[in-house]
């Protein structure tokens, strides 16, 4: 996740955006002084080697930037570093976007104190609109600051930590001022790419394997919401009365929650998607996922059409070039 720097705009956003990113720095130490300090954790050690070596492998087998991120760890003492609101019309799909500079606009907003998201999120929904709100484990400067390795990343599964590192990185290599979708889908396409080549180059087959089931579920869940989205699409171009697209609004979440008991038998009982639709679910809950994913299919015929990792960074590049919906049209529609 790309976080929008916006220190040089006026307000009490900005200040709590600049305070929480001045106090994550102030608790950055080196990884290797960490790792050598005797009080560290064995599994804090471990899993900053871990970082290290995923790292040095994204620099060298993936083509991503050597700049100063994920050189620091910061014990951060909670469990998400910050909180994204994500906000839609009550009867449209289409996430709300809000302006910065460096970022441009961008389809969520970030908070460093979870009552501060609640807090806009309940404003939202005060005036009708749909909102959610999500802590985030981890996000990326864009290279403009040393973005640390966070404690809420410890503790991972190692496919996720690695992962989440190359995502983050692939942000500081290509990064379209104003394009949510096209800047979180290429980060996931590298993510991904990168796990399956750290996992190949390692030998670990086994993890491969789990690693294919677990994207196999994920692409599961994302057609059972997609599914769920023409459906609501369709309903909100029908023109009939708010309070009737109300009941039938309701109606679809709830199928939606009932085809979701469907495919988690299909997965033989797998509960990793429970915490997601245990939540109340409205047209922001969708839009938060489709910001990732929309453009993936796309974005993934490229790399396999480039052959390398620098081809797909100069294929991506000449699309970042592109007018906003010429780019959507080449790799986000019809998908």
């Amino acid at each position: 996740m790309a976080f929008g720097l916006a220190f040089t705009m006026s307000g009490c956003y900005v200040m709590q955006a600049a305070t929480g990113q001045l106090g994550i720095m102030a608790k950055s130490r080196p990884i290797d002084s960490v790792i050598a300090d005797p009080a560290t954790t064995e599994a804090t050690r471990s899993q900053l080697e871990l970082a290290v070596e995923a790292r040095a492998f994204a620099v060298s087998e993936l083509a991503l930037p050597d700049g100063r991120s994920y050189t620091k760890y910061a014990d951060i003492g909670r469990e998400y570093v910050l909180w994204n609101v994500v906000a839609t019309p009550e009867f449209s799909l289409r996430p709300l976007r809000w302006c910065f500079p460096v970022a441009g606009c961008v389809s969520y907003r970030g908070y460093f104190h979870q009552a501060d998201a609640n807090a806009f999120a309940w404003r939202l929904v005060a005036r009708g609109d749909d909102a959610v709100v999500e802590g985030v484990a981890a996000y990326s400067t864009l290279g403009h600051l040393p973005d640390p390795l966070p404690s809420t990343m410890i503790g991972w599964r190692a496919t996720r930590l690695v992962g989440t590192i190359f995502h983050e990185l692939a942000h500081e290599r290509l990064y379209v001022a104003g394009d949510s979708g096209f800047n979180e889908a290429f980060a996931s396409v590298v993510e991904d790419a990168g796990v399956r080549r750290w996992l190949t180059s390692r030998g670990e087959q086994r993890q491969l394997t789990a690693y294919e089931a677990s994207r196999g579920r994920h692409a599961g869940f994302v057609a059972l919401l997609a599914g769920a989205r023409a459906r609501l699409a369709q309903l909100y171009a029908s023109g009939k009365p708010p309070a009737v697209m109300r009941v039938e609004k309701n109606r679809i979440f709830g199928r939606l929650k009932y085809d979701y008991q469907g495919l988690r038998q299909q997965w033989g009982g797998y509960p990793g998607y429970d915490d997601w639709f245990a939540r109340p679910l409205d047209n922001a809950s969708l839009a938060s996922v489709a910001t990732y994913r929309d453009c993936v299919p796309g974005l993934e015929r490229e790399l396999a059409a480039a052959g390398s990792m620098p081809a797909f960074y100069a294929r991506a590049e000449q699309l970042a070039k592109l007018p906003f919906a010429d780019r959507r049209a080449t790799v986000c529609e019809g998908k």
